[in-house]
């Protein structure tokens, strides 16, 4: 069976990238190059070590991004959050913008998409029992 265990963030303008997902995450990042084999790369610690998560890298986009409403052109990542209302203030604030919006999985919890600063796409997710 294969498992998710790393995930990497594309992005046009790697500082500002780093910014929005330390700002709405709090994630950290390590300069991973001498390890990538050409180019700048860096290494995404998104939690404590032993806890459940993956860590992931951000690197320069080596294309186009994909265009407004075109829908995502690869894996979709989504974060779990104890408040999706605040994460949504979050984003906004560093500079994303909704791509789909807050949705109730009914009985199991509330969803909704975002595009970052780079255009990429990203799932929030809140488990809630009482989500209608």
């Amino acid at each position: 069976m294969g498992r998710p265990i790393h995930f990497e963030i594309q992005a046009d303008d790697v500082e500002r990238a780093k910014g929005f997902y330390g700002a709405v995450f709090g994630w950290s990042f390590q300069d991973w190059s001498t390890a990538s084999g050409g180019g700048t790369y860096w290494g995404v610690v998104t939690g404590e070590e032993g806890k459940p998560g993956i860590n992931g890298g951000l690197l320069q986009r080596a294309t186009s991004a994909p265009l407004p409403e075109q829908g995502a052109n690869a894996w979709v990542v989504t974060m779990l959050v104890d408040d999706y209302d605040a994460t949504h203030q979050l984003i906004l604030s560093a500079g994303g913008s909704v791509a789909l919006p807050k949705t109730a999985l009914t009985g199991m919890a509330w969803q909704g998409y975002y595009l970052d600063t780079e255009g990429n796409t990203f799932g929030i997710h809140q488990p809630d029992p009482e989500a209608r």
